[in-house]
């Protein structure tokens, strides 16, 4: 179930703009760069699993330190030991997975039982200019990640709605250019459609940020349903499309100016470090969970590959769009007009469902930045400043910009690649200098990385800072040809 779950969230938004990042790269630069940042998420993955069980042994002990004082105190107040380990067995109880509660025996000090989030580990093992940046890091993703959102609602509704009026009637993947002034109904534009819908997005989505959000189960399985479906159709379409000798792609073997957007997007489509703790921690036997996500990414891996090779040679280059569905919204690639819409509004119903969850992640992310020891924040800071500064920045990025793919592009490169490279990398080293201070270098962490020899650690650390190096010198070199 652990497995399905990491798959799911994986596999999401980042995999619809694929395709277009993998054309305009090159087929075989694609498929290596793919393969390589696919192995470099798996290993910061285990270190992510390794820092979860340093801090589970770390708050472990200092609860035991805490009751070893405890006991030392009651034993002249006249509490006795039986209720002491009575009330620390209940408290243990309502903080472990179901499943594990019901074994017997101590556990292994490094067992993971207890959630520790992302932040909480960067509050444990980082100093406070350390926390943050790890807190900026995260904001600056999830910014991007709703500005992605909130872009490719309104990008899918006014494509769709656009190409059902008028003479270019089932025409969005014909390969037809249009642009943002050209008309889409009567006298409004294509871009007044987009900020229309964009506008409507933001109305109805938008208040969601100032409550929380809950109870969101049901909501998630019909995503996960709905996702399956679109992915698998596209996929059956597209092979059926080449089998027919009807596919029209010639892609190249390489093309380098396209490696920036592509670095991102996949950067961006291997994301799942900052739920780790989530995923992992309810799993019950833990022995063989590396093997598991290793699995696991081997299979998002073909996965990834199979869309992306059978869009580039179903597709011209120059007519895959930056949202994939898009392109199946064409009356000559599919007749049944339920499935052509389905597929075009398939963002729409999958993303308006993680919206308003990332927004209120976000709004308590900046309230945890800002947060004092002790202090609570005036109503009006709390219930409209933070909402406002949560919702108001993504949405003016997406007035601005439809670019998906370039969206995808620069928070992959670079709030992602802090994100699944730097803070895991500086988790590792950091759970392990702290362990070895409180337990002594003899004790071995049941979860201790594959990857375990310190070159793995800088090796990572080398390479996450390259590529702020690189994706900068990219954009500068790209920008000061235009």
């Amino acid at each position: 179930v652990g497995l399905v779950y990491m798959f799911n969230l994986i596999v999401g938004t980042g995999a619809l703009t694929m395709p277009k990042a993998f054309a305009t790269a090159g087929w075989l630069v694609s498929l290596v760069l793919l393969m390589f940042l696919g192995f470099m998420s798996y290993m910061t993955t285990t270190f992510v699993v390794e820092a979860m069980a340093a801090a589970n042994a770390l708050l472990r002990w200092k609860r035991m330190e805490k009751r070893k004082d405890d006991e030392d105190e009651d034993s002249s107040s006249g509490v006795s030991d039986s209720d002491v380990l009575l009330q620390d067995g209940y408290e243990r109880a309502e903080t472990r997975p179901i499943l594990s509660v019901q074994r017997r025996g101590s556990p292994n000090i490094f067992e993971i039982t207890e959630r520790v989030e992302m932040g909480q580990m960067a509050s444990m093992f980082f100093n406070k200019v350390g926390v943050n940046l790890f807190y900026f890091c995260i904001i600056i993703y999830l910014y991007g990640d709703l500005a992605i959102y909130a872009a490719a609602v309104p990008v899918s509704l006014m494509q769709v709605s656009c190409s059902a009026t008028g003479n270019h009637s089932c025409s969005v993947g014909d390969g037809t250019k249009y642009n943002d002034t050209d008309k889409c109904w009567g006298p409004i534009r294509r871009i007044d459609a987009y900020r229309l819908y964009l506008a409507a997005f933001t109305l109805l989505l938008g208040p969601f940020t100032f409550f929380n959000v809950q109870k969101t189960k049901y909501l998630q399985i019909m995503t996960s349903l709905m996702r399956w479906i679109a992915f698998i159709l596209m996929i059956i379409l597209a092979l059926i499309r080449i089998g027919r000798d009807q596919a029209e792609g010639h892609p190249s073997m390489a093309q380098l100016p396209g490696i920036r957007n592509l670095f991102g997007v996949c950067v961006y489509s291997f994301m799942c470090q900052h739920s780790l703790p989530s995923l992992i921690t309810p799993i019950s036997k833990k022995k063989h969970v590396n093997k598991l996500v290793l699995l696991d990414y081997i299979l998002i891996l073909a996965f990834y590959s199979l869309l992306s090779f059978t869009a580039i040679y179903c597709f011209r280059n120059d007519t895959l769009m930056d949202m994939y569905t898009l392109n199946f919204t064409n009356c000559e690639i599919i007749s049944v007009a339920f499935i052509r819409y389905f597929l075009g509004l398939f963002p729409v119903f999958t993303i308006s469902t993680n919206f308003p969850i990332i927004a209120v992640t976000l709004r308590n992310n900046w309230k945890t930045l800002f947060h004092r020891e002790g202090g609570t924040y005036p109503w009006v800071v709390d219930r409209i400043v933070f909402p406002a500064i949560t919702l108001i920045p993504p949405v003016l990025v997406a007035f601005c910009t439809h670019d998906l793919e370039s969206l995808v592009g620069i928070t992959g490169a670079y709030a992602g690649n802090g994100i699944q490279y730097l803070i895991p990398a500086f988790l590792a080293y950091c759970s392990r200098k702290d362990t070895q201070l409180v337990f002594g270098s003899g004790t071995v962490n049941k979860h201790l990385s594959p990857f375990r020899h310190t070159f793995w650690i800088v090796f990572v650390l080398i390479w996450g800072f390259s590529c702020f190096v690189f994706v900068t010198a990219n954009i500068v070199l790209s920008e000061s040809k235009l």
